[in-house]
């Protein structure tokens, strides 16, 4: 249900301000929760809250809607993080190994090149410049040169298969770069469109928190359903 829901409103929740999305300043869990409860009590309270003009169309039926997109967004979210955070593992397991790979190449290569200053001043410009990004690139590089010095590295009985896997590494940790990088990133894709799911349930939440407060104005019983137990 919950998917259906954040598919009827994906239309809304793009078509949001990117100005007016807020973020969460409490728990999903729990705001969840207290909107679904606030559902209920303001279905029993619907000719109260439209007597002084809440639009129940707009905030009381469309609360439990908003409600199950924010869950979908939610879980979206999460799924997001958790691969993202499996990739950073995996470059943190697989990244020492690949700087190794690419340092112990361009030694064979100056030792190769030494007599060829045109091959040997290609190598240099490779091993200028750190991060990884340049080790990625350094490895493309490294794989394409190789091509271009095939009997110096004969002579030194250099096996020519390691160029083919040096190009296949720096794609697979180029691929997995990106993959880890994504979590870092507070704007990611999945993150934006949870704020934007609750900033939707929130304004109804809102809406209809403000409209019961000033109905019960006068049942210091009934008012407190209208307010955050997390909050108090």
């Amino acid at each position: 249900m919950s998917k259906e829901n954040f598919d009827t409103k994906l239309p809304v929740l793009e078509a949001m301000p990117s100005d007016e999305i807020l973020t969460p300043n409490l728990p999903i869990d729990v705001f969840l929760q207290e909107a679904e409860n606030l559902s209920v009590i303001a279905a029993e309270d619907k000719k109260g809250l439209t007597g002084v003009g809440l639009d129940w169309k707009v905030y009381g039926e469309d609360l439990p809607v908003r409600a199950g997109a924010l869950r979908y967004a939610q879980s979206l979210w999460v799924k997001n993080r958790y691969t993202q955070e499996e990739a950073r593992k995996e470059w943190n397991d697989r990244s020492p190994g690949a700087y190794d790979e690419r340092d112990d190449l361009l030694d064979a290569f100056r030792f190769a090149f030494r007599r060829r200053p045109d091959l040997l001043g290609r190598v240099r410009e490779i091993a200028d410049g750190s991060g990884h990004h340049d080790m990625i690139q350094d490895l493309s590089d490294i794989a394409t040169l190789g091509e271009a010095g095939t009997a110096e590295l004969k002579a030194i009985n250099f096996d020519k298969t390691r160029l083919t896997q040096a190009a296949t590494l720096a794609d697979d940790m180029a691929t997995l770069l990106a993959r880890a990088n994504g979590e870092k990133a507070d704007d990611s894709q999945a993150k934006v469109m949870r704020d934007r799911a609750y900033t939707h349930l929130k304004t109804a939440v809102d809406e209809v928190r403000v409209t019961g407060r000033y109905v019960f104005r006068n049942d210091r019983d009934r008012v407190k359903a209208y307010g955050s137990d997390y909050r108090r």
